[in-house]
C-alpha cells in the first residue's frame, strides 16, 4: 500500500487558519449567524484541503 504524503505548509495552514475561525467564532464573536458561517467556511477550507490531499497522495508533489 502507497504511504500518505508527508504533511507540508499547506496543511498546517489549513489547520491554522480552521483553529483562527474557531476563535473568532466562538470567543471573539460569539453569535449563532456567524458560529453557523464560520462552519460553512470551515467545510470548504476542508473540501479543498482534502481533494488537494488525495490528489498530492495519488499523483504525487
Amino acid at each position: 500500500m502507497v504511504e500518505p504524503p508527508a504533511l507540508d505548509r499547506w496543511d498546517a495552514a489549513a489547520a491554522a487558519s480552521i483553529a483562527a475561525l474557531l476563535v473568532v467564532a466562538y470567543v471573539l464573536v460569539p453569535n449563532p449567524t456567524v458560529q453557523y458561517g464560520t462552519w460553512l467556511v470551515i467545510f470548504c477550507i476542508w473540501m479543498a484541503w482534502f481533494v488537494f490531499f488525495g490528489a498530492k497522495w495519488l499523483y504525487g508533489p
